[in-house]
């Protein structure tokens, strides 16, 4: 054990200083205790085979009223025992209740759970309040003011565009085109019977015409089109800078409270560290942990020397025994042995020899001699009965014997009555035919007064 536990992990000077002391110390204690439970055993089983099994059995077999009646009182005691116990339990649980648990719970009660309530409300006060402060006061009127705006923005593009494009273009359709072109249908209609001839001339004019609107329509479309693109540009230039500096706004309020966020918890967590994290760790680094390191070294080694000390003492106390039992055989059985074999045998085997053995031969001789006496006695009795039975009675008859009964042979056929005729006829006793048992009459009684 020490080599492997030397191979395992190195061992500290505590353990080696402690280690020798302690198992000295513990065997001078240990031994008087192992040899005084040596001894317990051995004197309770030399008692359990000697005396306190008979007594069990004669306890078993004989006193069990007795017994039963003790059960009831141990029943009894050992209920009394239980309820003192219970309420010795009881008391313990309170008072370990009143040590244990009670400080835990007036802890967190009184300390833990104002102090988190403490930290609860600061950092609502610190996070939760500007937060909501900053929300209701700067980033919904911001978010209001752009939407404002933004709605503006498109009211006016609405209106630009209606205005730029869509009412010139429907004065366009109202004012020239529509015109136009219903008096170029009635024309066409109207004069196209008449001036058929003139269709070659008229279709020239319209040619000309209608390439001069389409020139007139082109370049008033390429005016209101560089118009509408030269606002389009200037809106999108104003929403682009509007824009920019809303996310600009936005982006600095948000560092900044980023920052105080980051600040706040970077304060929280710094100061909760010094009051409550570097504390326990001190105190576990510094003090419990080496105190439980040295506890558990003298802990460690006072149970390997409970160990050593019990085994050695176990050794000890076994060599002790011996030489007890080595000491009572030397003196007490040596001698009864040699007594039982040198005198107390001989004698026996010459009272065996000598007395027993032709008493018990005598009593054996005796005792055919009875039996064979009784026989006797018993035989004259039988036969005097009998005697006298056959003088009263008279002697009883001789057994008559009986004729065997013919073989029988192949029956013959069986001859049926008709229908309507005579009597069947009775079986053939010349044929071997079976024959049935006749009716019982007044002449033919079975009786055993009318047997002849």
């Amino acid at each position: 054990m020490p080599a492997r536990r030397q191979d395992a992990a190195p061992e500290g000077c505590l353990a080696v200083a402690i280690r020798i002391p302690v198992r000295i110390v513990v065997l001078v204690l240990v031994l008087p205790v192992r040899m005084v439970w040596d001894a317990l055993v051995v004197g309770g089983r030399f008692l359990k085979d000697t005396l306190f099994r008979p007594l069990g059995r004669a306890f078993m077999w004989v006193f069990a009223p007795v017994g039963r009646a003790f059960v009831w009182l141990v029943e009894g005691i050992a209920t009394v025992v239980a309820w003192v116990l219970t309420g010795l339990g009881y008391a313990l649980a309170w008072l370990g209740k009143l040590v244990f648990v009670w400080p835990w719970v007036g802890l967190w009660r009184y300390v833990a759970l104002p102090l988190g309530r403490a930290l609860a409300w600061l950092g609502n006060v610190l996070l939760v309040v500007p937060a909501i402060w900053l929300y209701e006061r700067v980033l919904t009127p911001v978010g209001h003011g752009v939407v404002w705006a933004l709605r503006g923005i498109g009211a006016g593009c609405a209106w630009l565009w209606r205005v730029s494009v869509v009412t010139p273009a429907r004065w366009l359709y109202r004012a020239l085109l529509a015109p136009t072109g219903r008096g170029f249908a009635w024309a066409a209609l109207g004069l196209w019977s008449a001036i058929t001839w003139v269709a070659r001339g008229v279709w020239a004019g319209v040619t000309w015409a209608s390439l001069g609107l389409w020139a007139g329509v082109v370049w008033v479309a390429s005016g209101v089109w560089a118009g509408v693109v030269w606002a389009s540009r200037g809106l999108w230039a104003g929403i682009t800078w509007i824009g920019a500096g809303l996310w600009t706004a936005m982006t600095w309020i948000g560092r900044g409270i980023w920052a105080g966020v980051t600040w706040t918890a970077m304060v929280v967590g710094t100061l909760l560290r010094w009051i409550f994290v570097v504390p326990a760790v001190a105190l576990w680094r510094w003090v419990l942990a080496p105190v439980g390191r040295g506890i558990a070294v003298v802990a460690r080694e006072i149970g390997e020397a409970l160990g050593h000390a019990w085994r050695v003492a176990g050794y000890i106390s076994l060599a002790v025994g011996r030489f007890l039992g080595r000491l009572f055989r030397w003196i007490f059985v040596e001698p009864v042995r040699w007594a039982y074999k040198s005198v107390l045998t001989p004698v026996g085997h010459l009272v065996r020899d000598a007395v027993w053995r032709p008493a018990a031969e005598a009593a054996r001789s005796v005792g055919r001699t009875t039996r064979q006496a009784l026989a006797s006695a018993r035989e004259t009795a039988r036969q005097t009965r009998a005697d006298i039975r056959r003088m009263l009675f008279g002697a009883p008859r001789e057994p008559e014997p009986v004729a065997l009964a013919k073989p029988r042979s192949e029956p013959g056929p069986v001859r049926l009555a008709k229908p309507g005729g005579g009597p069947q006829s009775g079986p053939d006793r010349s044929r071997g035919e079976p024959v049935g048992a006749e009716a019982r009459t007044l002449g033919s009684s079975t009786t055993a007064l009318t047997k002849d």
